[in-house]
């Protein structure tokens, strides 16, 4: 057993925690004193945290995750590297962009096995507008600072290494991909099917780049047709310049019933049919492997991160990034054979089990950080 310390650091701790629980837990089954770094917690956090063995730093970082304010991003480099100073941790495992950044450089100013995982390029790295342009290259320029002396490079799914290495961000040798988050398969357990009409299920932060839109003009096309067909969408506000905001998704109310934000989807899933994440980049979803856990068939688009999730007429479909009228076909597919919905959700919950399974995900995750 080791007597290390490790500090995780994340920009939300509602986050942290809903998708990060599994592998604090195998730190600390590891035997590792285990540390997390975000924005400050609430009162109920701090207690769900305790209760798995995990204490939260009293050093607050504040990290805006949309933010383009150099002034607070020197501020929350500055907390990060007073606090490595104040817990003197062993190993730091950074996600998300801000706190891999800032984390890394900091790391390269105190002895610390920094290691960064890459959950998927974001908003910075889509897009042709000359704003974009500039701020890829400046987050290309100090993801190349930040990673230099990293131990390890972890993505969820080779196109975002190849990317990074292409780029000359990290060479390969650092890299690894790991199959996403992973998904607890016991949690998220085989539900049956409500015997009810042809419900479809979207799962997202209200983001652009999620196919939101998409899914919604399908969803009223189909609607036409089949007026009794369901579609709900569940999924917090977000302070992405890419955000849609509550308005715009209250003007799709006569087609999509929007069911706000949760903290357990688990509700939902099970009184849905298909899973739909019609999304233009992703690491590798969460929601959809969720879904597919309980048993869901999946229809989601060729992008990155997303097409690891299905196998075309198998346990899903794919379709190109931005079709309507391509999601609408396969919609369209699902309630003229729902009789072939259950199989496919079977081969979802399949695929859960060989390659998503948490901890299967968690143990490659701890070897990769030489975690005995």
């Amino acid at each position: 057993m080791s007597s290390k310390k490790i500090v995780v650091i994340g920009t939300d701790p509602g986050m942290l925690l809903n998708f990060r629980e599994d592998l604090l837990k195998s730190l600390v089954c590891a035997g590792l004193l285990v540390k997390t770094l975000s924005n400050p917690l609430n009162k109920n956090q701090k207690i769900r945290l305790k209760s798995i063995g995990v204490s939260a730093s009293s050093i607050s970082i504040s990290i805006s995750r949309n933010s383009l304010n150099i002034v607070h991003d020197i501020q929350t480099f500055i907390k990060i590297f007073f606090a490595y100073k104040k817990i003197k941790p062993d190993i730091v495992l950074s996600y998300t962009i801000k706190p891999v950044i800032w984390g890394g450089i900091a790391s390269r100013f105190t002895k610390v096995d920094f290691y960064a995982l890459i959950t998927g390029l974001g908003f910075t790295f889509h897009g042709d507008s000359l704003k974009r342009r500039v701020l890829t290259s400046l987050v290309i320029f100090l993801y190349k600072i930040s990673l230099k002396k990293s131990k390890a490079v972890i993505f969820q799914n080779k196109d975002n290494r190849d990317v990074f290495v292409s780029k000359g961000i990290v060479s390969f040798s650092k890299t690894y991909v790991v199959n996403g988050s992973g998904v607890d398969i016991t949690k998220f357990n085989v539900e049956r099917f409500p015997k009810n009409t042809i419900r479809f299920l979207c799962i997202s932060r209200l983001l652009g780049e999620k196919g939101l839109r998409e899914y919604a003009e399908a969803a009223r096309i189909v609607k036409d047709k089949f007026p009794n067909v369901e579609f709900d969408l569940v999924g917090s506000e977000d302070s992405s310049p890419d955000a849609i905001a509550l308005n715009e998704v209250g003007n799709w109310s006569g087609y999509i019933n929007y069911r706000g934000s949760s903290s357990d989807v688990r509700k939902y899933i099970k009184e849905c049919h298909v899973y739909v994440l019609p999304s233009y980049h992703e690491g590798l979803p969460r929601s959809t492997l969720e879904a597919m856990s309980m048993g869901r068939p999946v229809l989601t688009t060729n992008a990155v991160g997303c097409k690891e999730t299905v196998k075309n007429s198998v346990n899903g479909f794919m379709v190109p990034v931005k079709s309507v009228e391509k999601l609408v076909e396969i919609m369209i597919w699902f309630v003229e054979h729902s009789d072939q919905i259950k199989k496919m959700g079977l081969e979802s919950r399949k695929m859960a089990e060989d390659r998503f399974d948490v901890r299967k995900v968690n143990k490659e995750m701890l070897k990769i950080m030489d975690i005995r």
